[in-house]
């Protein structure tokens, strides 16, 4: 099986560098707070270090008890009980789309799970960070103020991924994980693609092997649970996670599925509860137990729910405001009566 031996340079990685590096921070914060690991102290952290990798290196195991129910053969019920403090939900954006897309989000869905939410992005924003605080990671930053803002004490049990352009269902999410031991392993989402993506997986510098797998596309969302985090050590540490998609020239996403499937011999439990702006939006029914939902508001090519609401389509075009008032009507802007 094929283990990375070191990391990539800026200049070796092209293009794909910036989407893979937030994704190493966002994965770092993500394996941190589900293992209920310590943060490196900053001068541990050696030249061209990733966040991810760093943490790894002190990754440490602390197994949380499954709280099951008694099962019964009528009613099965949840395998686990989960709350909001179970998650770390993590927003990938760019500064471009800070007021386009992120005020939207921190208006409607994360402005009921802030505690739960961290925003990556690739630049500082003044406004922003006074607004969410240490909840706005900076990719650019040093280690030391991202180990600040992402330290916590306890092992988080689900880390869940997506876009700016998602509105996460927060509560049609506890419900699906609530189904799934966080002790299992648990790769939940979406495929953008109706078969599994073919790669060309570099063995030497004059081998390569043929692969396929299946993947969660990031603009749909998708979960991963504490003990699968666990097993992604050795293709996500230190520099491992920009060599290993380096390793398959993909992007982000489909090396999370490449190391998961691949790698790990694991699945993607595929759910369609989880959309995204490439399939069509407006034959979603039965928005409340739908997990996420999107938008592409292209002119002349508007893709989005069909979902009756207070505001008219000029007035809220991605229909998220109207999506957020049908789940969560006591909203104080949402209007009394619509």
């Amino acid at each position: 099986m094929w283990k990375p031996t070191g990391g990539l340079t800026l200049s070796s990685a092209g293009l794909r560098a910036a989407t893979v590096g937030i994704t190493c921070l966002l994965l770092t914060g993500v394996l941190l707070l589900l293992t209920g690991g310590h943060w490196w102290e900053p001068e541990t952290a050696g030249p061209g270090s990733t966040v991810i990798s760093v943490y790894i290196r002190t990754l440490t195991w602390k197994r949380t008890a499954v709280n099951a129910p008694p099962r019964s053969s009528s009613s099965p019920g949840p395998v686990e009980h989960l709350s909001q403090a179970d998650l770390f939900i993590a927003v990938k954006t760019t500064g471009r789309f800070h007021r386009l897309r992120l005020e939207l989000l921190l208006e409607t869905w994360i402005s009921r799970n802030l505690l739960q939410t961290y925003v990556f992005t690739d630049g500082e924003d003044e406004t922003l960070r006074k607004r969410i605080g240490n909840h706005l990671i900076n990719t650019n930053c040093s280690a030391s103020h991202t180990r600040q803002a992402l330290s916590c004490k306890m092992a988080l049990e689900w880390f869940c991924h997506v876009d700016d352009d998602n509105y996460l269902n927060v509560g049609s999410l506890l419900k699906l994980l609530s189904q799934y031991s966080h002790t299992q392993d648990v790769y939940i989402g979406r495929p953008s693609l109706e078969r599994p993506i073919e790669a060309m997986e570099t063995l030497s510098m004059t081998e390569m092997k043929q692969v396929h797998f299946w993947f969660a596309t990031g603009g749909a969302g998708f979960c991963l649970s504490h003990g699968l985090a666990l097993k992604m050590k050795p293709w996500a540490s230190e520099g491992t996670f920009m060599a290993t998609a380096e390793h398959i020239h993909l992007p982000d996403d489909c090396t999370v599925g490449y190391i998961v499937e691949t790698l790990l011999g694991g699945s993607l439990t595929r759910s369609a509860l989880f959309h995204s702006h490439l399939e069509n939006l407006g034959l979603v029914t039965d928005i409340h137990n739908q997990v996420t939902l999107s938008y592409s508001t292209v002119e002349n090519n508007r893709n989005t729910v069909t979902v009756k609401g207070p505001f008219s389509v000029k007035e809220d075009p991605t229909r998220f405001r109207s999506i957020h008032c049908l789940l969560y009507p006591d909203t104080s802007w949402c209007p009394s009566l619509w």
